[in-house]
């Protein structure tokens, strides 16, 4: 028999000790290190996936929350415009009021400007005809004294109606 083929008992038993205490050493030295290498990685990826999925969780959360602040700040950007077109209305409210009471006023004014110039105008008017009027009456008078005759009938007339 060819001892490769059937492998004589020394052969099997030295080669099942030498596998044993092969088995023992690396039972020994190097799974325990390999296995705790193996557990310390998987804990780590564990972790890292865990730490990943709260992350994950919080950019949903602070997403959600972007979200609600951007809905609140538009709100509040609307409330604002609103407020101060509300504003602009009152202040151009207020000119306009403003600007027809002045321009009522200064009416009014002018208009009493008007009628106390009228009035001066009037009284100016007046004044000169009454001037004229006695200039008139004095050339006219004038006129009709000229004759002495006329002058003594008229004195005469003015005392008979004159009675004391």
């Amino acid at each position: 028999m060819n001892p490769l083929v059937t492998p004589d008992i020394g052969l099997v038993f030295w080669t099942t000790v030498s596998f044993a205490v092969l088995f023992f050493l690396l039972a020994k030295f190097a799974w325990k290190p390999i296995m705790g290498a193996l557990d310390e990685r998987e804990r780590f990826i564990e972790d890292a996936l865990s730490k990943a999925e709260a992350a994950k969780e919080e950019m949903s959360r602070l997403t959600s929350e972007n979200e609600t602040l951007l809905k609140q700040a538009r709100i509040e950007r609307d409330a604002i415009l609103q407020e101060a077109k509300k504003v602009k209305d009152q202040i151009i409210g207020e000119a306009k009021d403003a600007a027809h009471k002045e321009g009522a006023r200064q009416i009014e004014l002018a208009r009493i400007e008007i009628n106390n110039q009228k009035a001066i105008a009037m009284a100016d008017v007046k004044n000169q005809v009454a001037a004229l009027s006695l200039e008139i009456a004095e050339k006219v008078l004038r006129k009709q004294f000229e004759d002495q005759g006329k002058q003594d009938a008229l004195v005469a007339d003015l005392l008979k109606e004159v009675k004391l």
